[in-house]
């Protein structure tokens, strides 16, 4: 029986599908020969593969990130993916399939949906219930890219709800001003300090 072992982050969920290898007398619940992967984003279709898909989609990920914490045109290109940036936001993802006659899947990311993606990729790397091949390219890279996404993603919500907040307060209270009427406050005042004397 295979075992399974999934990787959260907020929208995204990665499912790694395998077997120990019993001839390094491994622990039961150790995968080391993955037979299949998933990933699972939010509202768009699913994404799987073989192994030998897992770490080009994986570095591809990690390297167009780092293109955009450089601030360096964001542009991934590979037999397998495409990753281009459609504006600061949006990411366009083109998978394409190893099986002739088969389109490829076009996805449409947000920032947030990108540094959740490497979190799962993160996750998966410092795992100690899976031996997979780690390139030398990925683990340089992939902390500085988690990181660097993460403040940009962090900045993004952390000004956007009090900006939201501000602009709302400022159309809600406008209409109020026409009805105060300084003259008015003033008179009253006076006649409640002539009662009281």
């Amino acid at each position: 029986m295979q075992n399974k072992l999934s990787f959260h982050q907020s929208a995204v969920t990665l499912e790694i599908i395998g077997l120990p290898d019993y001839s390094n007398n491994e622990n039961k619940d150790q995968i080391s020969i993955i037979s299949q992967w998933k990933l699972t984003i939010i509202n768009k279709p699913l994404i799987e593969g073989k192994i030998e898909h897992l770490e080009p989609i994986m570095n591809a990920f990690y390297m167009y990130s780092n293109l955009l914490i450089k601030n360096e045109i964001p542009i991934y290109e590979s037999k397998l993916i495409d990753i281009k940036a459609e504006n600061l936001y949006m990411h366009n993802i083109v998978l394409k399939s190893s099986k002739p006659d088969v389109k490829p899947l076009i996805l449409k990311i947000g920032n947030s949906l990108l540094s959740d993606t490497i979190n799962c990729f993160d996750q998966l790397k410092e795992s100690s219930k899976i031996r997979i091949k780690k390139t030398d390219l990925s683990n340089n890279i992939s902390k500085k890219v988690r990181f660097g996404l993460n403040k940009k993603v962090k900045f993004f919500n952390f000004v956007l709800p009090p900006f939201i907040a501000i602009c709302s307060l400022i159309i809600f209270s406008a209409p109020f001003i026409y009805f105060y009427n300084p003259i008015e406050d003033k008179e009253k005042n006076e006649l409640i300090n002539l009662n009281k004397g």
